[in-house]
């Protein structure tokens, strides 16, 4: 008797033109977007995908497969807010961001980006390697306490981001921590600061919260507008201040790995690790050429 092949089939179900236009459809669009009851593309997503679009009905390790043949890998995906206007944020870079280093050049100005954030004792961030089936346990205090910080990175004319401290792609830092919440007396506190230790005109670039926005800070800036000019982000885009990854760096070293006691230990880290950054100035990222 002759034997028969063994095993799953070595070809894929999928007809020419199909595997192609589901890499299409998964890279372009998300699954509720197509009427799937899905909002990442997992491999059942994948699947009903295939179930609807070309009745062919296949298990979830055929779909693992067929992923993995196709170049696409599990990914943790970044959020965006749908309420940002994406020709906004497309006029910004192309008119406004440009118009923005003219104007500082002009007028010999240094561009920095601004930013707010908030710290929190229980954050966590990394891994710790454990034997199979035994979460590894971090020791740190049931207590819950934080603080905040306004930093400002500037370049001199290019484009960089967020937390309440400023930083350059030149590798200038600058920052302040305080425990209070985030108001216009601190914010003018900060801005006092920044021209004071700035030889140059200052060109700020933050996003909308409503302390930039306020009036106070507006008739300061009013008052002052030989030293320093504010300029606002889009709504909703963060991912055009290059602080944001200032402030993920700051989480994830100085607090995320070394859990602290008490706010004076947080502050303390805080200071220290911001402190390094700014001795190091090829640290800190550069986005934007």
């Amino acid at each position: 008797m002759k034997a028969k092949p063994q095993g799953r089939p070595r070809q894929s179900a999928l007809l020419g033109g199909q595997a192609e236009a589901v890499v299409a459809l998964m890279t372009q669009q998300s699954p509720d977007e197509l009427g799937l009851p899905f909002c990442l593309w997992t491999r059942e997503a994948v699947g009903q995908l295939l179930a609807e679009r070309f009745e062919l009905s296949v298990s979830v390790w055929t779909v693992g497969r067929y992923l993995k043949q196709w170049g696409l890998t599990p990914q943790k995906p970044l959020r965006r807010a749908y309420e940002q206007d994406p020709q906004a944020v497309q006029r910004w870079l192309e008119q406004e961001y440009p118009a923005i280093c003219t104007q500082a050049k002009q007028d010999n100005a240094v561009i920095h980006w601004g930013d707010e954030m908030g710290v929190r004792s229980d954050y966590q961030a990394g891994c710790s390697y454990s034997l199979k089936g035994q979460t590894p346990v971090v020791a740190a205090t049931g207590q819950r306490f934080g603080c905040n910080m306004i930093s400002r990175k500037s370049c001199g004319g290019i484009l960089p981001r967020k937390t309440s401290l400023t930083i350059t792609n030149r590798g200038k830092l600058s920052f302040k921590l305080f425990k209070q919440s985030f108001s216009a007396e601190v914010m003018l506190d900060f801005l006092r600061r920044l021209i004071r230790c700035s030889p140059q005109k200052v060109f700020l670039i933050v996003d909308r919260h409503p302390v930039h926005r306020s009036k106070r800070v507006a008739q300061w800036l009013e008052q002052h507008q030989e030293q320093i000019r504010l300029f606002l982000l889009p709504s909703y885009s963060p991912q055009l201040n290059p602080d944001e990854l200032l402030n993920h760096d700051v989480k994830a070293n100085a607090i995320g790995r070394q859990p602290p006691k008490a706010l004076t230990q947080m502050m303390d880290n805080l200071r220290s690790y911001l402190r390094s950054m700014r001795a190091l100035p090829a640290h800190h990222p550069k986005l934007f050429p």
